[in-house]
Parts: structure tokens; C-alpha cells; sequence
């Protein structure tokens, strides 16, 4: 039987774990406070990580917590009680990139699953080789490789070494991520967690002798994002990348939103599922794309699988994101006595708007709100606070997590 790849989404926190949970992800990765590589997502307490474990295991999912920080030496402070504790609460794996951090996982507790981040650059099969030497259960691919580099290094190593590859989601415009352009110019170490994102910004030409003279890099009076890659997206390929072998797909962005979470873990759930029912007659259907178009993106690439990036990969007007959706509403539970969705506010929204329910389940619904209540059960005719409670009159019985959206205008 063909190995169907896992479906590895991003939690940034609590709610997007129950989210990609509720929309289908396998598994979640997530980061604690410290030693991951995305200090300004949420991120979870101790507390929290005991909860998610808890959580993802009743629901029959996986859980891996970030330690794939570059090291340096007072970072290895508190982290062998760190290891010791998500051991504990029964983490599934821990990613690394640092050998140091490898070593550490291993003596601390032996019996803990190492998957290897992209961070470490993993771009040919020699090196898979050494990293499962070396005690690796799973590798995330650089993002670097193309599709045939990746049949190779599945041909070349041992089906006991999982390997993982990003299928969708923001690109770094340097070598997987060990930029140190952060660190230069913002004080801000991006190996260390705490990338400020310079290569979104907008950047013009000054000749030495001519201060204070910007020269625009390309011909547009408004500048040019020179090192701003667009999205990767690999939606249409599934077929492609399932059928060589691979043990998952991964989805960026734990600094994004539950809604973006949501959408784009649906969307490759039904086409891997729709895959996995029938391999050699299926068909890709373009509606999927246009779908996943709706969560917050910048233009869409396929990166290195099928040749290394042109001009075209880039986008230089802008590095602002694509919403034409507005999330404006988390269902929190249907209330079948009184047929009402009980939604917490994401967006302000009010009586009259048309909007759109997408569920984690079945198909997208319009609407139009024809009538709201408080908490009190008081008609209102708006919710303007965030977080705010509503009660909202609906026949058709809502899942737990579906979402209220509404297309800008």
C-alpha cells in the first residue's frame, strides 16, 4: 500500500492547535517560550504543552515541540529540565538543528524522537545518511531541492529515516533560513528566534558618493522588495510529491492566524485524502486552489521542486499580504435547543452582512445575519468588541470551530 505523507500544521498557540485538529492536520508543531525559532508567535506555557499533548492524543494526533534554535553556550541553561519536562507530558518528537541540542536530547533522554529542522540545511542523501547515524528518526528537507533531489535522497537512504518536506507557506529569501540579515540590521538574531523579516522590506540603491541620493532598483518610484519571495504552494502537486515516498508535508506559519491555519489545512486534508482513495485516478480540482487563496498570502510559487527560482518567483511591488476575506467569527458551540451558534468575535459584524461559513466538515455556506444576541440573550445589532460574545439564530447545526468569513468589498 502507498505511504500517504502526515499533515503537519502550525499552532502558534493553543486555539490554532484545536483548530488544525478540528480542519484535519496528522500532527502539529509547536514552540515553548524558549529554544525555538519563532519567539513572536504565541507560544505555549508548560501548562499549555501538558494541555495540547493532552488534547492532540485524545483526537488520535502527534505533537513536536520546537528546539531547533542555533546554540550558544547560555542557552543550554534549563534546557535538560526542558527536554525532561515535554518528555513527560509525552511529546511525539523534538526538532532540532543544532548538533549540540542533539546530542543534549539524547543523553537526557535516549528514547525521545529527534526529527532534524530544515535549518540544518539537509540538501543531499550523504548527509541524511549522517544524521541518522547519528540518531535522526526524521528529516525536514531544505527547501532548496528540487523534486528530483528529493526521489534521490529517498532512493539513497533507508526507509527506518523519515523525510519531511515544506509543501506550502512563506519562503525565506536565504539558504533555509541562516540569515543574518536580521541580526544586522535590527539586532535581532534569526537563528536564535527573533527574525525582524528585512528581507519584506524595501530597499533602494545609494551610491557612495551621492548621499542621501536613493536610487530606485527597478523602474518604480515607490521602491522594490528585492528579496521578497512569494508563497510557496504546492496544492496542485500533490500527486507529485505523495507518490515518491515521503513521510510528511508541512505547512509554515505558526506566527499566522487560526483562520489561515484552518483553510490551508483543510484544503491539502481533502486533496491528500481525495489521493489516498483513489492514487492513480486522481485528479487535482483548480476550485482547491482558489479556495485556499482565501486565507491571507502573497502570490504562489512551487520554490525549488521543479527548478531553481527565476525572477518570476519574486514579487518586487510590494510585500503586503493578499485578504480578500475577512475572518470575522469562531463558532464556539451550537446551542440545538434554540438553534443558535454561539461565535466569538475575530473582525467587527453586524445584522445584515452576507458572510460565509466555512466548516471543518462538508461544504463552504452563505448566510446572510438576520439577527444577533448578547450573552444576556438582549438583541444587538452589531459586535464591535473583540473576543465579544454572540449568540446568532441558524437552523443548520454548526461544528465547533467553523468559522464566520465575509469577503471584503
Amino acid at each position: 500500500m502507498q505511504r500517504i505523507p502526515e499533515l503537519l500544521a502550525p499552532a502558534g498557540d493553543l486555539e490554532k492547535l484545536k483548530i488544525a485538529v478540528a480542519y484535519g492536520a496528522d500532527a502539529v508543531y509547536i514552540g515553548g517560550k524558549r529554544f525555538g525559532l519563532r519567539a513572536f508567535a504565541g507560544n505555549f506555557e508548560n501548562n499549555e504543552i501538558v494541555e495540547a499533548v493532552e488534547y492532540a492524543h485524545k483526537h488520535g494526533r502527534r505533537v513536536y515541540v520546537t528546539l531547533n534554535i542555533f546554540a550558544h553556550n547560555d542557552d543550554f541553561d534549563g534546557m535538560a529540565e526542558y527536554i525532561r519536562f515535554i518528555s513527560k507530558a509525552g511529546v511525539d518528537a523534538v526538532i532540532v538543528s543544532d548538533p549540540g541540542i542533539l546530542l543534549l536530547v539524547k543523553d537526557t533522554d535516549p528514547e525521545m524522537e529527534i526529527h532534524l529542522s530544515t535549518q540544518a540545511n539537509t540538501t543531499n542523501w550523504k548527509s541524511a545518511l549522517f544524521w541518522h547515524e547519528m540518531g535522526v528518526k526524521r528529516i525536514i528537507l531544505a527547501r532548496e531541492l528540487s523534486l528530483d533531489e528529493i526521489m534521490e535522497i529517498r532512493d539513497r537512504t533507508p526507509d527506518t529515516l523519515e523525510l519531511e518536506v515544506f509543501v506550502h507557506g512563506a519562503m525565506c529569501i536565504s539558504y533555509s533560513g541562516r540569515c543574518m540579515l536580521s541580526n544586522y540590521l535590527a539586532g535581532r538574531d534569526p537563528n536564535r528566534g527573533a527574525c525582524a523579516h528585512p528581507c519584506r522590506w524595501k530597499y533602494y540603491l545609494v551610491e557612495e558618493k551621492r548621499p542621501g541620493e536613493y536610487l530606485p532598483v527597478m523602474e518604480d518610484d515607490r521602491g522594490s522588495y528585492i528579496l521578497n519571495s512569494k508563497d510557496l504552494c504546492m496544492l496542485g502537486h500533490i500527486r507529485d510529491l505523495a507518490g515518491i515516498g515521503l513521510n510528511g508535508f508541512k505547512i509554515e506559519g505558526r506566527m499566522k492566524s487560526g483562520y489561515y491555519v484552518a483553510v490551508t489545512v483543510k484544503a491539502y486534508r481533502q486533496e491528500l485524502d481525495k489521493y489516498k482513495r483513489d492514487p492513480n485516478g486522481y485528479i487535482f480540482d483548480p476550485a482547491a486552489l482558489e479556495e485556499i487563496k482565501k486565507a491571507s498570502h502573497r502570490p504562489y510559487t512551487t520554490g525549488f521542486y521543479f527548478g531553481k527560482p527565476t525572477q518570476d518567483d519574486n514579487q518586487y511591488s510590494s510585500s503586503q499580504y493578499i485578504r480578500n476575506y475577512d475572518f470575522i467569527a469562531l463558532v464556539l458551540g451550537y446551542d440545538y435547543e434554540r438553534n443558535m451558534a454561539v461565535v466569538e468575535q475575530r473582525n467587527p459584524f453586524r445584522v445584515g452582512d452576507n458572510i460565509e461559513i466555512f466548516s471543518p466538515a462538508g461544504q463552504n455556506m452563505n448566510y446572510t445575519i438576520t439577527q444577533m444576541l448578547d450573552e444576556d440573550g438582549q438583541p444587538i445589532e452589531n459586535a464591535p468588541h473583540p473576543k465579544q460574545k454572540v449568540c446568532i439564530p441558524i437552523k443548520h447545526p454548526l461544528e465547533k470551530y467553523s468559522i464566520f468569513r465575509r469577503k471584503k468589498i
